[in-house]
């Protein structure tokens, strides 16, 4: 048999928890995207403004970056299994107690509840996927399922809002993640054995014990907050974060103030950056594996795609210039997420793996924060013109970045062919 026909029958053994990872990600997507359509909501029922209603996205950011602190040492101490049931209580018990409408304080503190539950998901369905055959297909499809999500959202929460009042919104949410909880103790592994990861893109099995010496917890994230790969990661998907959620909120102030678009044209352009990013996970990387690029190779070309892209945004004259550029842009942006979760077993050593996807979902939230709010204060102090060529500056940086991380990964594994 060939190692082909190895990873297509490893494949299929897996389809049913690789299912309910695609579905826990649209749920994932959808409980992000319905966040901006309930803002205005919440602002007029607790009677405040812009800047105290976003003390919630710092609560929701702690608790993600608590869960990419942790999430190695959960998966080290227990298991894959054991931690998603751990992420999945606290995204369900955040979602029932914000709809019962709490006082914006405990709103603040539930958020960082939701962030935790949310991170903790994430990391171990990440760890879970890098640890099968064609991992790198198999995660950008999670992370374009995320962006189903997000761009079924809007309608939805905007249709409930018809009917009800925003808390049922959570309310909804909070009872969809019941069963998919129940599916994670159904179907997902509690270990990935090894000779499913061997099989596959990553060198060695994520979730594994602890190494002889390793006492699990601390020692593991200072192990490897040592390794200089996955500080650059973290550093890259930091970046990666900052340019999506940068474009993502600014484009539209940017199309309708320099591009003077109709409210309605911009906005048809901005969900087109967005279709762009979600095609682009399920496209690009199964385009790469029929050409035989592997996963270094497609981030390359997709971060030189990234680029003229930003460029383009900034120099193209005419609205259907604008937006073709700007889809183009999520259109080679999206697999880069995904991609470097696919790649993360090369950063470092195999019992460190939880920990390193761990920790590079949780720093990520920083860049999707800091990025976000340096671009709008320029284009307050300066103008929002400046929206492109602050997306190419970080295209730049993103690519200088990722080469400084290829010199330092592990040689990838080399699949074996047995007769």
């Amino acid at each position: 048999m060939s190692s082909g026909r190895q990873q297509a029958g490893s494949s299929r053994r897996w389809w049913a928890p690789v299912a309910v990872s695609y579905v826990t990600f649209i749920l994932v997507g959808v409980s992000t995207g319905v966040t901006g359509v309930l803002l205005p909501a919440q602002m007029r029922d607790y009677e405040v403004a812009e800047a105290t209603i976003g003390l919630t996205f710092f609560g929701f950011s702690a608790g993600f970056l608590l869960a990419g602190s942790t999430a190695g040492a959960l998966i080290h101490r227990f298991d894959i299994r054991a931690s998603l049931l751990i992420g999945g209580g606290a995204y369900v018990l955040a979602g029932l107690l914000t709809a019962v409408r709490p006082p914006l304080w405990a709103l603040v503190a539930v958020q960082v509840i939701a962030g935790y539950g949310t991170g903790i998901v994430e990391s171990a369905l990440n760890a879970f996927l890098a640890g099968l055959p064609n991992s790198t297909t198999l995660l950008n499809r999670l992370h374009a399922f995320f962006g189903v999500g997000a761009l079924i959202a809007p309608p939805l929460a905007t249709w409930m809002l018809g009917f009800a009042a925003w808390p049922f919104v959570w309310l909804v949410l909070a009872l969809a993640a019941v069963p998919l909880t129940a599916a994670f103790l159904l179907t997902l592994p509690a270990r990935i054995p090894a000779d499913a990861a061997a099989a596959g893109d990553a060198a060695g099995s994520p979730g594994g014990g602890a190494k002889p010496g390793e006492k699990g917890g601390g020692s593991l994230l200072a192990a490897v907050s040592r390794e200089p790969a996955v500080l650059l990661g973290a550093v890259f998907l930091a970046v990666y974060v900052g340019i999506e959620i940068s474009v993502g909120n600014w484009a539209f102030s940017f199309l309708t103030r320099e591009r003077e678009m109709s409210d309605l044209l911009a906005g048809y352009i901005v969900s087109g950056y967005w279709l762009g990013l979600t095609a682009g996970r399920f496209v690009i990387s199964l385009v790469a594996a029929r050409i035989g690029l592997t996963p270094i190779g497609m981030t390359f070309t997709c971060l030189f795609g990234v680029t003229v892209a930003a460029l383009l945004t900034w120099i193209a004259p005419g609205t259907i210039a604008a937006g073709a550029s700007l889809v183009l842009f999520g259109f080679f942006l999206g697999p880069l997420f995904p991609t470097t979760m696919a790649v993360a077993p090369r950063l470092a050593a195999p019992h460190l793996v939880p920990t390193t996807i761990g920790l590079l979902n949780g720093v990520s939230v920083i860049g999707g924060a800091v990025f976000p709010w340096l671009a709008g204060a320029i284009a307050g102090g300066v103008g929002t013109w400046t929206l492109p060529p602050y997306a190419l500056a970080l295209a730049v940086v993103q690519l200088l970045v990722w080469r400084l991380v290829t010199v330092r990964m592990a040689p990838a594994p080399q699949p074996t062919a047995t007769s």
